[in-house]
């Protein structure tokens, strides 16, 4: 697999349709090409402490920004024909299954693989495979986990490492 989008969600509160934030980062021949991040506001629109003190969003960072059926209008054309791959896929397809159902929006039936399963199977002597854990053994040290780009990128990053280079030290660095 040498195309692929990573993608990250994060949400306001315990409802999946409730995503305030979305990180993608397009792959292609085995390289990073693009990257895609949007504040979104939440459906329903109310955070709790936990998700706030998770990834630091709030209602005052997200009033303004748009829904997410405009969001996705933005990114479909960035991930048409790619495989989605997220840390821990189960949440983020729960999501995006969740958020287009809440707005009555046709699933397409994404494609769906899991960096936390394969790097469970492939790195079992890491002392964790969680995604910062992970990515630092990957080449790639995050800046800002539980931000939506950040935690897309290092998916990336993982996912070039098992899937497209799994000989080669990679190392990394999110331009923004």
């Amino acid at each position: 697999m040498r195309d692929f989008a990573a993608i990250d969600f994060e949400t306001a509160n315990q409802n999946g349709s409730s995503v305030c934030a979305v990180g993608v980062v397009v792959v292609r021949d085995g390289e990073i090409t693009d990257k895609f991040y949007r504040l979104i506001q939440p459906e329903p629109n109310f955070y709790t402490y936990w998700n706030t003190k998770c990834h630091g969003l709030t209602v005052a960072d997200t009033d303004d920004s748009p829904v997410f059926s405009k969001v996705w209008k933005e990114i479909e054309p960035l991930i048409v024909g790619l495989p989605l791959i997220a840390h821990n896929s189960r949440f983020d397809e729960r999501c995006l299954k969740t958020v287009f159902k809440t707005y009555q929006m046709d699933y397409p039936d994404y494609e769906f693989h899991c960096t936390l399963k394969a790097a469970k199977k492939n790195f079992p002597d890491l002392e964790n495979h969680q995604l910062h854990t992970v990515s630092r053994y990957c080449g790639y040290e995050m800046r800002n986990h539980h931000e939506a780009l950040d935690d897309a990128y290092a998916c990336a990053i993982i996912a070039i490492k098992l899937f497209v280079k799994p000989n080669e030290a990679l190392n990394y660095k999110l331009e923004l």
